[in-house]
């Protein structure tokens, strides 16, 4: 019978990795500047008014309108959402919010409430109800058999506007992504309706959430959609409203836009990236795969070639949930500690994929992680890896990278190189302090 280890001899053993790794050499790094397309709508609520009063959707006196929230953090969300709040009663309608994120928030009505709250989304700061509730109705079913399950908030409203940021998806590839059909396949479907869109898979994902979104089309009031891109800094830079009969037509294009908008690391091969801080309030899947280049489906594919990878921490906003680490190589302890595998696994179980929840291996600080990075990269020579250090996904406007990655920076890409390159600084205990050094 084989020994019992206590956690805290694991923890003996696992600093003891230092006698392996702690000789593996760190190369100096250049701080590097990215610039993306800077597109912003400097009057996000006078903008989207205007829109909303050239489309004039079809609200009447007295109309109950649900506003779907979904669980993103978007960019000016409260303002978007108080916009069309603030609209609809200027209409006569009798506008609520509609908690619309499928099983985010822990499956849980109190927990999508929750989850709102923080990215400022509450009855108090829109000045009208939330009726939240995991309940769901069958309005019908989709071409290829699969049930439409709808909020029954929503199904018993009278008009819905969907309300959703476009952008690429990072598990499938297809004419509908993250938006607005989505949205109405998995974010109005609740727990139960998540759940039938993802039972095909990732490698269906597309064909199913646009049969879906067809279907429930022709079975929903949606007097309107209002859907918000992105630009490579996070920003606001376009707002659409749509009509009903728009959106399948239009999202399309508007997936593309976001696309030929979004921040990248403007490399083509990376030997080590290390990503400061992964969350569920930074990517569904904690990091964006499209930016590092690793997906847990072979539905999507895209993104430098990332030799390894590792993690440094989880965001506080994400809650525990630790859904994007099974992506990486290698992880912090402190990052370990920090997770809550009740949210963690019913993410990747309603997903279907439980590739983004597997355990990667296991270090005591951030310097560990780094050096076995290099160790493993496959460069013999780590001062020729080309490393690169980002803080989260969302952030890539300020990156680090090493001389060879430096070197290898794509043709054309708009980068302002420091002149000094710098140590890679980590504190007594091993945690990394790149991105305290001052801007």
């Amino acid at each position: 019978m084989s020994p019992t280890l206590h956690r805290e001899e694991v923890w003996y053993f696992l600093s003891n990795l230092n006698t392996m790794l702690g000789g593996v050499q760190i190369p100096p790094v250049f701080r590097v500047k990215q610039r993306f397309l800077n597109t912003v709508v400097q009057n996000v609520g006078n903008t989207l008014r205007l829109q909303l009063e050239q489309h004039a959707p079809p609200i009447h006196e007295g109309d109950r309108i649900a506003i779907t929230c979904g669980s993103r953090g978007l960019d000016r969300y409260p303002d978007i959402v108080r916009t069309v709040v603030n609209y609809i009663i200027q209409r006569g309608g009798q506008p609520f919010l509609l908690p619309a994120m499928g099983s985010h928030g822990g499956a849980t009505s109190q927990g999508q409430r929750e989850l709102l709250a923080r990215l400022g989304i509450t009855e108090q700061s829109m000045g009208v109800p939330m009726l939240s509730s995991m309940d769901t109705v069958q309005v019908g079913t989709a071409e290829n058999g699969q049930p439409i399950y709808i909020n029954r908030y929503a199904a018993e409203a009278d008009g819905i506007v969907l309300l959703n940021r476009i952008k690429p998806h990072t598990s499938f590839r297809g004419a509908y992504e993250s938006g607005l059909v989505k949205m109405m396949a998995i974010g109005l479907a609740n727990q139960r309706g998540a759940e039938a869109a993802h039972g095909l898979r990732y490698e269906n994902m597309a064909n199913n959430i646009a049969a879906i979104g067809r279907a429930a089309l022709q079975k929903l009031n949606i007097v309107c959609a209002v859907a918000s891109i992105e630009n490579g800094y996070g920003k606001v830079a376009e707002l659409h409203v749509l009509h009903p009969n728009e959106v399948l037509s239009r999202e399309p294009a508007l997936l593309q836009r976001a696309f030929h908008l979004m921040p990248r690391i403007y490399l083509d091969e990376i030997d080590a990236l290390v990503v400061s801080e992964i969350g569920k309030d930074i990517s569904g899947t904690g990091m964006d795969t499209n930016i590092v280049g690793r997906f847990h489906t072979i539905a999507a594919s895209g993104g430098p070639r990332v030799s390894k990878l590792g993690l440094l921490d989880l965001s506080l906003r994400s809650d525990g949930n630790a859904n994007g680490m099974g992506l990486a190589d290698f992880v912090t302890k402190k990052l370990f500690q920090k997770i809550d595998f009740a949210p963690t696994y019913m993410n990747s179980l309603t997903s279907t994929e439980p590739n983004s929840t597997k355990l990667p291996m296991v270090l005591e600080n951030d310097r560990l992680v780094v050096q076995a990075c290099l160790k493993l990269c496959g460069q013999l020579d780590t001062y020729r890896s080309r490393l690169v250090f980002i803080r989260n996904t969302k952030n890539l406007n300020y990156v680090y990278m090493s001389g060879a990655a430096v070197g290898a920076i794509c043709p054309g890409a708009d980068v302002e190189v420091d002149e000094v390159e710098t140590d890679v600084h980590f504190d007594t205990s091993g945690n990394l302090r790149l991105f305290d050094l001052p801007s």
